[in-house]
């Protein structure tokens, strides 16, 4: 850690996760509609990040890269981890929460808990574990952190605070203040009736998962730990609409991640570094000056000492990992994201692209399969579902990914040199399926 964000005593750390936020989803990222004044409150004293990306848009398996810093294919949580599809990571791997107790943190989650097992995973304080308790409101979920937060104990406390907000179905305490006639459909969504009602639904719950990051601040503030403790706000994956969720098409893997590092003097600016979720354990650790046990290995690196800077050298790439989302949804998929191409390698090509129980059923799906409708958004149905071995992106002339070049042969040369990286890349992450690449 550089000099000038190290923190004169052990520092507290706080990981807010959404779930299921989009990127653009927020006043600080630009929207024009949804209030979000805790979120922006972060940032303007905290860092901004634009180029942000899950590894695996599915919850679990999103998650155990946040806790792990490896690709799920290498920690074995491939998918969720309730019944009936019960993946769980590998009881090998160290975890954030076990690697930080170790070193004397008080552990703590709040919220959706989401991975397995509980051993590879422990939290010595479990609060409301996937909302049991019934304390659903994200400002009550807050507050039921409380005494975590406010414990004057001399060790410092690690908190997940896990919301399920903006996860469908869209909760809300009263009825939505947003029309479907106000709301600003993103570019890769079909502007039918029933995508505006539902997006009606989601800005609500967007804007009621910050005010449990609203009360999370004033609790710090409260306790005296605004000033020692380390926040982050991400989303576990995008937006749970068609094309964003299990999709690695960018509102799938690109998403917010806000960071306030109280001890940094440079905020309030956007960071454009291309960072990985496989980062934020190795970030945290290095926050927290614990270092790795003897032997292992993290996929990730720390990107603390980029948060100085807006365009920070050496972080131009990443990659990501899926493979499930439920157990019948075997699609693997890997891909290289460069900051103007894009390759993504559908491994199970020959299938058609499953759907999430959550997003076949939304009324904007079912409008599309009532209707025999041709394009979703400007992708056609077709090629949503049936989909090539390999799909190569220029984002700077396409941004929603519709025109693939794979088979264009002005680009065969960065095609062969991005598949070449990305076989790399799963070869030296032990990559199961990199099987694929030599018998069949």
């Amino acid at each position: 850690m550089t000099a000038a964000c190290r923190p004169p005593r052990r520092p507290n750390i706080l990981m807010v996760i959404a779930d299921d936020q989009g990127m653009n989803d927020a006043g600080c990222y630009g929207h024009p509609l949804l209030r979000t004044p805790a979120l922006d409150e972060l940032a303007a004293g905290g860092v901004r990040m634009t180029h942000a990306f899950c590894t695996s848009p599915s919850c679990s398996a999103s998650r155990s890269v946040i806790l792990t810093g490896l690709h799920n294919h290498a920690n074995g949580q491939f998918g969720h981890s309730q019944p009936p599809y019960n993946f769980s990571t590998l009881p090998t791997v160290h975890s954030l929460p076990a690697m930080l107790g170790q070193a004397g943190y008080r552990t703590a989650l709040c919220g959706k808990c989401h991975v397995a097992p509980d051993a590879v995973y422990p939290f010595a304080t479990v609060i409301n574990k996937d909302y049991s308790a019934g304390i659903g409101m994200p400002a009550d979920m807050a507050d039921a952190c409380r005494a975590v937060i406010a414990d004057p104990g001399a060790n410092p406390f690690f908190l997940v605070f896990a919301m399920r907000e903006p996860h469908r179905p869209f909760w809300l305490r009263e009825q939505s203040r947003w029309r479907p006639e106000q709301v600003i459909v993103p570019s890769f969504l079909p502007d039918s009736p029933e995508c505006r009602a539902e997006l009606a639904e989601y800005y609500a719950s967007v804007e009621q998962a910050d005010t449990g990051l609203a009360r999370l601040i004033h609790i710090l503030k409260e306790t005296g730990h605004w000033d020692d403790t380390l926040v982050l706000y991400l989303s576990d994956n995008g937006i749970a609409f068609t094309g964003a969720k299990t999709n690695l098409y960018e509102p799938g893997i690109r998403l917010p991640l806000v960071v306030r590092n109280p001890f940094q003097e440079q905020h309030g600016h956007a960071c454009a570094a291309m960072v990985s979720f496989t980062d934020l354990t190795p970030t945290i650790l290095d926050f927290a000056q614990v270092p790795l046990p003897d032997g292992v290995v993290l996929h990730g690196r720390s990107f603390l000492a980029a948060l100085h800077a807006e365009a920070p050298a050496g972080w131009d790439e990443v990659y990501a990992s899926h493979s499930f989302h439920e157990v019948q949804m075997y699609y693997p998929m890997r891909a290289l994201r460069e900051r103007r191409l894009k390759l993504i390698w559908n491994i199970a090509h020959p299938l058609t692209f499953p759907a999430a129980a959550d997003l076949y059923h939304s009324q904007t799906w079912q409008a599309v399969l009532r209707d025999h409708a041709a394009f979703f958004g400007p992708r056609s149905v077709e090629a949503y579902l049936h989909r090539p071995a390999w799909e190569l992106y220029d984002l700077e002339t396409d941004p929603d990914e519709v025109r693939n070049l794979a088979n264009n042969p002005h680009y065969q040369a960065a095609l062969v040199r991005m598949q070449n990286k990305l076989r790399a890349f799963m070869e030296q992450t032990n990559d199961p399926w990199m099987t694929k690449w030599t018998y069949e």
